[in-house]
């Protein structure tokens, strides 16, 4: 669906984009760098309200750079041996990195939308798997599904114990807000910020992870060193969540 708030940003994108390939044909210092793609960079454009949301590299998002990042740094860990569910796999350098594990699965409600080979049709809602995956990874993805708290009980179950949950959602600085798919998308992206969100997350997010069972860390880039942020323009949270050692599916 075009929306006003959707061509606004896309143009702002389109404009620095092309303001940062102007400065590199002019030999601007590449002075910022890009954990993603490897690479150093003049500087970051815009999208939306973050003036250094993408690399012109490789379309690197803010957290899709937070998480390379701490990958890089062994703050997380790639179960290589394992298994990984990697919901709505927009991120080709977390594509990348996660296909190398021993059983990895890319999938979305709506895999054709997606050019990564042996997509599989996942609808979290329904996910029936029980102690399988080591990992399960989701950028952006929860505040799509009709039921957050029956897609973290179906998470947990779908986790072996010991298992992580790596999410990331749109965060705002007041309370979850909750709507429906009932409401019309003009609302949604009122209220939420896009016409397909059913809610807009708050710090208690981190309240119904607990409620499914996880133990939880949170991993915000406001604690990475300054000029270590600056320089790769990291942002955003991540939600680590843990399934105990021994537990049950729930």
């Amino acid at each position: 669906m075009i929306t006003v708030q959707r061509v606004a940003k896309a143009a702002g994108k389109h404009l620095t984009k092309a303001a940062l390939r102007v400065r590199k044909a002019m030999g601007a210092r590449r002075i910022r760098y890009c954990p993603a793609c490897g690479t150093a960079v003049v500087g970051f454009y815009r999208y939306g309200d973050n003036g250094e949301w993408g690399c012109p590299e490789c379309n690197a998002s803010p957290r899709e750079r937070l998480m390379n990042w701490l990958i890089g740094e062994g703050q997380l860990s790639v179960p290589t041996d394992g298994a990984v569910l990697h919901m709505a796999p927009n991120e080709a350098s977390l594509v990348k990195r996660f296909s190398q594990v021993a059983d990895y699965v890319p999938a979305d409600l709506d895999p054709a939308r997606y050019t990564v080979p042996a997509m599989q049709r996942v609808d979290l809602m329904a996910l029936a798997d029980e102690g399988r995956f080591d990992l399960f990874y989701a950028s952006h993805v929860m505040e799509h599904v009709p039921d957050d708290a029956a897609v973290l009980r179906n998470i947990y179950r779908a986790l072996k114990p010991g298992g992580e949950a790596w999410l990331i959602v749109p965060l705002w600085d007041k309370p979850t807000e909750d709507g429906s798919f009932d409401m019309p998308p003009r609302e949604r992206e009122r209220r939420f910020g896009q016409w397909d969100h059913v809610r807009q997350y708050g710090l208690d997010f981190a309240d119904r992870i607990r409620a499914a069972g996880f133990d939880l860390e949170e991993i915000d880039a406001a604690s990475v060193d300054p000029d270590v942020r600056h320089f790769q323009a990291l942002d955003d949270r991540l939600f680590r969540a843990r399934k105990p050692d021994g537990a049950a599916a729930r």
